[in-house]
């Protein structure tokens, strides 16, 4: 536009109204200002006007986190444009390794998300620049400015995670832990971290032989928590299939309203 100021230019707090105002684009710099620490950046978050801190209105903060291999981005793709079919705003931000070379995102993620439809999703990947718990440091910031963008679901996916990586529980509304039926062996030694910040377990690529036996050691695994508030559901689903990611849609958001 004639006579505006160059986006290069811009101050902070003009690339983040401009991202308020619906401009993809300047949001995509905000958040780049978030994640490269630039000066002003920790006062134009904190003047926001992020719904979560007030309650009303916010979007639903989904965290799916897992093992690598767990088939993560392929799930949360079909989750969003599920969500986008039916005339809801979505968000997904990707955390990935970063490159060794330049600190930036690998972007892994992004790439298997090219097919969202851009009008209804905005896909962000950030890089994990080596902050322990699966998570980049820009995380939380990142989904304060989405929330205030007027989203409706911000889906956010940990790196390939560990046993003790969970930091996902400190933004997330609903943790949807992901698995495979290979990590069948592997459930009673993931006991003391993973298991235990799951509001839903997804075993995905469900298609595979072990998924049913995977599903009675967790379902065993939930019952010895018997005095858990919110016994977390075990669903099948299978996202390049096309199956299982609406219930584990609904199971999402039946934990949101039983956290309300």
């Amino acid at each position: 536009m004639a006579g505006s100021t160059p986006p290069a230019a811009a101050s902070v707090p003009e690339v983040f109204a401009r991202a308020l105002a619906g401009d993809r684009r300047m949001l995509a710099r905000a958040i780049s200002h978030v994640e490269n620490r630039r000066a002003g950046v920790d006062e134009a978050v904190a003047a926001l006007p992020a719904r979560r801190r007030s309650g009303p209105g916010a979007p639903h903060v989904i965290g799916i986190t897992g093992p690598p291999g767990a088939g993560k981005s392929t799930f949360a793709s079909r989750l969003v444009r599920g969500f986008a079919e039916t005339g809801g705003r979505a968000a997904v931000v990707a955390v990935d390794p970063s490159s060794p070379f330049s600190g930036g995102a690998i972007l892994g993620d992004r790439v298997r998300m090219d097919d969202l439809p851009a009008d209804r999703v905005f896909v962000r990947s950030l890089a994990s620049r080596g902050h322990l718990g699966g998570l980049s440091r820009a995380t939380g910031q990142v989904v304060d400015l989405l929330d205030a963008a007027g989203f409706d679901l911000v889906v956010v996916e940990t790196v390939g995670v560990g046993q003790s990586e969970l930091a996902v529980m400190e933004v997330a509304d609903t943790v949807v832990v992901a698995l495979t039926p290979e990590s069948g062996d592997t459930v009673q030694t993931m006991k003391a971290g993973l298991l235990e910040i799951a509001d839903v377990f997804v075993i995905h690529k469900a298609d595979r032989p072990g998924a049913e036996h995977l599903r009675r050691d967790l379902e065993q695994a939930v019952a010895l928590e018997s005095d858990a508030p919110w016994p977390p559901p075990v669903l099948l689903a299978s996202a390049r299939e096309g199956w299982g990611v609406e219930a584990v849609a609904e199971a999402a958001a039946e934990h949101l309203r039983w956290c309300r």
